[in-house]
Formats: structure tokens, sequence, C-alpha cells
């Protein structure tokens, strides 16, 4: 599957993402997270989901999915405000 939003193109059959033709470089897990959040960008997706999703029922802490979140948020050079909170922080 292809996605593409902005200057970005999200290859899920290659593992890739790609900003203005040049390719961004992702671990696996925030690969994976970016897919889904995109895959289900109609609907909120809550840390259950993602838990299960990421890392398929381990038990990990919310440090490990917040960091997750910044790397993804980092990779799409997301400029966020000191004062905006998203569902997850």
């Amino acid at each position: 599957m292809l996605y593409r939003f902005g200057d970005f193109q999200l290859d899920t059959e290659r593992f890739e993402l790609h900003r203005a033709g040049r390719l961004v470089q992702l671990e696996p897990q925030v690969f994976e997270l970016l897919v889904y959040l995109v895959a289900n960008r109609d609907r909120v997706v809550t840390r259950r989901e993602l838990y299960d999703r990421i890392w398929r029922g381990r038990i990990v802490t919310d440090a490990a999915l917040n960091s997750r979140i910044k790397a993804a948020r980092a990779a799409l050079a997301d400029e966020i405000p000191e004062n905006t909170k998203s569902a997850y922080d």
C-alpha cells in the first residue's frame, strides 16, 4: 500500500518513508506506528491498540510508546508548539 500526504510517501511494501523524494530513516517500530496511524487516520487510536499492534501484547512502559511517537514526529518534522499536547502526552 502506498500512502501520500503532504511531501511524504509511505510505502508499506518496501518499508520506506520518503519526504520530497528523499528516504527518511526509521526504526521498524516507528515505521509500524506511522503505518498504523495513517491507516486508521479516520478515528482515534488508543494507547492499548498501539501496544497490541507494535509490541504484540508484550508488557512495555509508557515511555517506550512515547519515545516511538517522539521519533515519528521527528521523522515527519512535526513542529508542535510547546503548549500543545496530543492525546498521548
